[in-house]
């Protein structure tokens, strides 16, 4: 089985973007903010915090809780999401880059996932979708926000 851009669901690396017409400061706060991974995180619906800067949500497909922490790097502009079934059990799975484009005014926000050896075609086929509407939702969410740079939230910082 192929994808509408030729991939097949067996290839290890997928990346999904979008431009948004947002400073990257502001992007990078977003999507470092555990809470609001809850917006837009299909996966992770509605994200509450329980502590040290992990969230749990829960699976908008089959209602499971998943828990997440977000790691950022504010040198390189990006989020690694650490993820899990337990809060004690998180690996790092996704990351978010943001790139600045036309002199700031503008960001290229990206969700890049590697498939785990444990992970069937059909669960990274539905990774690599939720990836690509995910950055849609991203970009209107943002679009709704107020556009100042926001401090990043308290979270875990390399």
């Amino acid at each position: 089985m192929t994808t509408a851009d030729g991939a097949s669901p067996d290839d290890r690396v997928h990346s999904a973007s979008v431009v948004c017409r947002i400073p990257a400061a502001v992007a990078l706060a977003f999507l470092a903010d555990g809470l609001q991974l809850g917006r837009w995180a299909l996966g992770c619906w509605q994200t509450v915090a329980v502590g040290d800067g992990v969230v749990r949500g829960q699976s908008l497909f089959d209602g499971q809780p998943a828990w997440v922490l977000p790691v950022v790097d504010a040198r390189a502009a990006s989020v690694v999401y650490h993820v899990g079934g337990a809060p004690d059990a998180l690996t790092p799975r996704i990351r978010a880059t943001v790139q600045p484009e036309h002199g700031g005014t503008a960001c290229r926000i990206g969700l890049h996932a590697e498939r785990t050896p444990d992970m069937d075609d059909a669960r990274w086929l539905r990774l690599m979708r939720c990836h690509e509407v995910e950055v849609l939702l991203i970009d209107a969410l943002l679009r709704q926000e107020p556009q100042i740079p926001l401090p990043l939230p308290p979270v875990a910082l390399l």
